[in-house]
């Protein structure tokens, strides 16, 4: 049998009615990957990173040895060559992982083994768990490929991930190579072979705190910034907390630096794609020829510089999601290709005319409104349509002022702690000015606002002169004058509020604290007493 042709018929034996099951006559379970994760989980909570990769690189060693031995006799093999290749076969049966040789433009040929991994069970369940890592995690998978290839070569092959999806990549990579040709690195695998795995682990925990200070993994960050003390922020979070729960193309509406892309991440991170990765392609930035490269990928020989084929973000996105920033930016033909990919679920990579199927969450973009692109002949109307099927509007940041205290808080602490300086805090003066002003780049201009008064800031107390010159000289509110009555105090800071806002009669009244309609009666009374003048 050649190794490409062995099906579970061929190593699983069970009873339909149930009872024990076998592989390759050796007793196996059937457990739910999520008990695995929770195994792992614990393991890391205990020993540390270091600690749980010492054990689970381990297990998988004795695991991938163990399944080599019983498959040499087991099989009639059409030569000792497939038993010996037969390792990323067995990989896909066990449902640990689905193996693709890498194409030929795209090897290594310096390894002794190598393989793109897809569908990592052990990626999944450490983003489920502990959200994206620094680090490569698929110990149990390259425990395993060293364990077989080391068994069915008879000298020492140790295995490694030299990218992972728990990263953020599109699929896992492994790369094999002799012992000996690891160099001083091998050192770093003993692990796969360690002759006591408790006097390795003594070894790794005793270092644990002096490499990794927490002991624990990087904390998810999909939500920052995202803060929603205003009730209009609020309903906006609430509806996105809805949309995660659906796989729909979301599209979000907002001016620049709303924060549109921090919800699109937070929208990723509370749904059940969490265990896949999250791509961004910002579609103004490049060309429309790099952007397409860029969404699609290419076949090697495409075009000029196309040296290797490339998968693009739609595939890199694969069990994910993939954020389009400024959706509308798409050149014309870019625009009618998506309408397609949304409708079929397949792509096409430059210069190749194979499709492949994609599953990916799409969320869009766009500080304009498309509707009137599309009558203005600027935008494809099937897309709106497939974009469209959810949309989220971003308010402001000046049609939710409550936010901002609390918004400005925390810019200024990270501020502060990126710099390595002590906490400052905000004087009322400083912030006061942060209420009054209108915010035109919103979120992100608040946050280069608090960055410059983090290191401009002599003392502990952020001053209104430590604040950017157009935050100081902004107009504020007039404050009453002794001998005006309350009625003209009312009036004088109704009008001051409206030429803030520009004349715009619902944000007015929303600063102000009032309804629209009692603002429209206020505003008919004044004009009302100038007419009898």
């Amino acid at each position: 049998m050649r190794a490409k042709d062995l099906t579970l018929d061929d190593v699983l034996t069970l009873d339909p009615d149930g009872g024990p099951l076998f592989f390759v006559g050796e007793r196996v379970l059937l457990v739910d990957a999520l008990a695995e994760g929770l195994v792992r989980k614990g393991l890391v909570d205990a020993l540390g990173l270091a600690g749980a990769r010492a054990v689970l690189s381990h297990a998988g060693f004795a695991h991938g040895w163990k399944v080599a031995s019983a498959m040499k006799d087991a099989i009639a093999w059409d030569g000792e060559r497939e038993w010996r290749i037969a390792g990323g076969r067995l990989h896909r049966l066990h449902g640990l992982v689905t193996f693709e040789p890498p194409s030929p433009a795209d090897a290594d040929p310096t390894a002794f083994a190598e393989a793109w991994w897809h569908d990592s069970y052990e990626a999944e369940q450490h983003l489920l768990h502990f959200g994206r890592t620094e680090e490569c995690v698929c110990w149990t998978l390259v425990g395993f490929a060293s364990g077989y290839l080391s068994r069915v070569n008879g000298r020492s092959v140790y295995c490694v991930e030299t990218q992972c999806r728990a990263q953020g990549a599109a699929a896992c990579r492994m790369v094999g190579r002799l012992k000996e040709d690891w160099g001083e690195q091998a050192q770093d695998m003993a692990v796969f072979e360690a002759a006591c795995l408790k006097t390795e682990l003594r070894r790794l925990t005793r270092t644990a705190k002096r490499r990794e200070p927490t002991n624990k993994p990087r904390p998810r960050s999909g939500a920052d910034g995202l803060v929603a003390r205003s009730a209009v922020f609020q309903a906006v979070l609430e509806q996105a907390r809805r949309s995660a729960q659906v796989s729909s193309p979301l599209l979000l509406v907002g001016e620049r630096g709303v924060g549109k892309a921090r919800l699109a991440r937070s929208i990723h991170d509370a749904s059940a794609r969490l265990g896949g990765p999250f791509v961004t392609v910002p579609c103004g930035s490049a060309p429309p020829a790099l952007v397409e490269s860029e969404l699609w990928g290419h076949a090697r020989g495409a075009f000029a510089g196309a040296t290797t084929e490339r998968f693009g973000a739609f595939e890199a996105a694969q069990g994910g999601t993939l954020f389009l920033a400024d959706v509308s930016e798409l050149s014309p033909t870019v625009q009618a290709e998506l309408a397609r990919v949304l409708s079929e679920g397949t792509v096409r990579r430059l210069g190749d005319r194979k499709a492949r199927p994609v599953d990916v969450r799409v969320i869009a973009s766009t500080r304009h409104e498309l509707p009137a692109l599309v009558r203005a002949g600027r935008f494809d109307e099937q897309l709106l349509y497939r974009l469209r099927v959810v949309e989220l509007r971003v308010p402001p940041l000046r049609e939710r002022p409550d936010d901002v205290p609390p918004l400005a808080k925390a810019a200024l602490e990270a501020a502060c702690a990126r710099a390595k300086l002590p906490k400052k805090h905000l004087r009322p003066d400083a912030l006061r000015a942060l209420l009054d002003y209108r915010w035109p780049g919103n979120v992100r201009e608040l946050e280069n606002a608090m960055e410059r008064a983090a290191l401009l800031a002599p003392g502990a107390h952020v001053r209104l002169e430590d604040l950017p010159d157009e935050l100081r000289s902004a107009a504020v509110e007039p404050r009453p004058r002794v001998g005006q009555t309350l009625a003209q105090a009312e009036r004088a800071l109704i009008f001051a509020t409206l030429a803030a806002e520009g004349g715009h009669r619902n944000r007015t009244a929303a600063r102000l604290g009032i309804g629209p309609a009692t603002l429209f009666r206020k505003l008919k009374l004044y004009a009302d007493e100038g007419a009898e003048r």
